[in-house]
């Protein structure tokens, strides 16, 4: 794991298939922009976008709810799959409200992420916004890897805000799957890991510029890969090889085109009347 912790992008080196991922991604978002609905109505895109991805991303964590139904539903402080899928509703709301902090303190930003997430549950006590401390259970329903302890945690949560801070020359798809696994690897924080790794993601693919109107859900194309996928590209991440941390880029990759494809959809809809 050493690998993460100094700099996740050094394993890389020039992988074909990780080029070939982004080459691919840009492909495919620049199709979706240059779609003729997108210059009328791309608010209206954005908006069910944050909708669907924010579904996608619940599922993921344990709540997979029809669309309508997330759609349809007011009430999300009942029952733990309620919270889930209101706990992604507000981060996909208040993701966008974020990327100008994002570039000078990746820290905060999650920091907040966790207190929009957890929202006002009952008994989250004074975990909220801080990473986990020693003796504290984490709550994610879908990655059972081992937990590094605190004090690595904070280590490598040291190392990814300097990456971050400091930009570089990775493309936004290798710089936003990096920090969706290392958080998923790190799990920081009590509760909602899962769903602030992939906000953090979106955080990235969006503050990047390749996807400036957040048109392009990936939660929805990690969602449509299903759970079993998922993990299993995850491991690859963990394994801090070349390889496993190729295979983890291509998995983002396709998800961010699965998302492409889902809002292009969204704007084919709208051009005929239908939506």
């Amino acid at each position: 794991m050493s690998t993460h912790a100094s700099d996740p992008l050094a394993a890389l080196g020039s992988l074909a298939g990780v080029a070939e991922s982004v080459d691919s991604v840009r492909k495919a978002v620049d199709r979706v922009y240059g779609h003729r609905v997108m210059r009328r109505r791309s608010h209206e895109i954005t908006s069910e976008a944050a909708l669907r991805g924010a579904r996608g991303s619940a599922a993921l964590s344990g709540a997979d709810w029809a669309l309508e139904e997330v759609r349809r539903r007011t009430d999300f402080g009942g029952d733990p799959e309620a919270r889930t899928v209101g706990a992604a509703l507000r981060l996909g709301a208040e993701a966008g409200q974020l990327l100008s902090i994002w570039r000078q303190s990746p820290l905060r930003v999650l920091a907040r992420l966790h207190l929009v997430a957890v929202g006002d549950a009952p008994g989250s006590g004074d975990s909220v916004g801080r990473p986990r401390q020693a003796g504290e259970a984490v709550d994610e329903p879908l990655i059972e890897a081992p937990l590094p302890d605190p004090a690595e945690v904070s280590g490598r949560l040291d190392g990814l805000s300097d990456l971050i801070i400091a930009g570089g020359t990775a493309p936004a798809l290798v710089t936003a799957a990096v920090v969706h696994g290392e958080l998923l690897a790190l799990r920081p924080f009590t509760s909602y890991n899962g769903l602030i790794a992939r906000a953090a993601e979106r955080i990235v693919l969006v503050g990047s510029g390749l996807d400036p109107k957040s048109i392009c859900p990936a939660e929805v194309g990690h969602a449509e890969q299903g759970r079993a996928a998922y993990v299993a590209a995850f491991e690859g991440y963990l394994s801090g090889t070349p390889e496993g941390m190729a295979a983890w880029i291509a998995h983002c990759g396709r998800a961010v085109e699965l998302g492409v494809r889902e809002s292009t959809a969204v704007c084919e809809a709208l051009q005929r009347g239908a939506a």
